[in-house]
């Protein structure tokens, strides 16, 4: 009996898994197959790998924009699957690949957003309360860390002078400086985390480890009530960008802590930040 994609999708994300790509990657792989799945069984009767033709993952690709996904969106899921499409074709469960037929939607560049300090003070004041999350406002503010990799903190990866940010996938690992004011503010968290065998730092009610899309949330939500609601949780690592950048830190001590793998990305945000060249200070600045 040949297999059905629901029953390859399984494997293939056991495949993700063992090219240890990162949770959040597999889980959006997993739900953005899982759409297409219910696509092309409702929508176009198909189940089957060998079935599935350019035409209709053209049509996967139109219906997500015209149920208004963003092009970017849009984009994203194309390529999980384009992945998942060339997995099939390495695995033998189809003779080709045609994903390859498929095109992206046009993306126009985005500027990106940053937070004025006023912005972001407003922030702290309406998260004081809820002290898991003002700490990691605070770690993504003074640090620049990604969302991922703040649910990704263990513990003992927070020192008394460093953060580490354990290897994952493409990135290597790094070590990026912590002071004063995120380390009270995690400091303050572990006080109250609730007791969990878990050993990441940021934890729920429940001991369990803390999910992106909680994050996020929760972020989103502070961000509302603080009256900054356009702005969201990838804002607050561009704000620490452009921060630095306009306080004289240099390039390559920017570029390392938030872990771009080339200086020429950093540097695209000396026009955000209205610097006509880069600074020379070695040290991180406090927000």
């Amino acid at each position: 009996m040949d297999k059905t994609l629901s029953t390859i999708l399984p494997q293939f994300i056991s495949y993700l898994q063992e090219k240890d790509r990162s949770p959040s990657t597999i889980l959006a792989y997993r739900s953005d197959l899982e759409q297409l799945i219910d696509f092309l069984a409702n929508q176009r009767n198909k189940s089957l790998p060998e079935q599935v033709m350019a035409a209709d993952l053209e049509g996967f690709r139109d219906i997500l924009l015209s149920q208004k996904y963003t092009a970017k969106s849009t984009s994203r899921k194309l390529n999980a699957v384009k992945t998942f499409f060339r997995y099939l074709k390495d695995e033998g469960h189809v003779m080709e690949d045609h994903s390859k037929e498929v095109g992206h939607p046009k993306i126009e560049p985005s500027i990106p957003k940053f937070l004025s300090p006023i912005e972001y003070r407003a922030l702290r004041d309406v998260v004081r309360q809820d002290i898991r999350i003002a700490a990691i406002v605070e770690l993504i503010l003074q640090t620049g860390v990604r969302i991922s990799e703040v649910a990704s903190l263990k513990i003992d990866n927070v020192k008394k002078d460093n953060v580490i940010v354990e290897a994952y996938a493409t990135q290597p690992e790094r070590k990026i400086e912590l002071n004063g004011a995120a380390r009270e503010a995690v400091e303050e968290y572990l006080r109250v985390r609730p007791e969990s065998d878990s050993p990441h730092l940021f934890v729920s009610k429940n001991g369990k480890p803390l999910a992106v899309r909680n994050i996020r949330a929760a972020i989103d939500r502070y961000m509302a009530k603080a009256e900054v609601p356009n702005y969201s949780v990838n804002d607050l690592r561009t704000t620490f960008i452009v921060e630095n950048l306009r306080r004289g830190v240099d390039l390559v001590t920017i570029s390392t802590a938030v872990g771009h793998k080339r200086l020429s990305t950093t540097e695209r945000y000396l026009e955000l930040a209205k610097s006509k060249e880069p600074g020379k200070k070695q040290k991180l600045e406090e927000l």
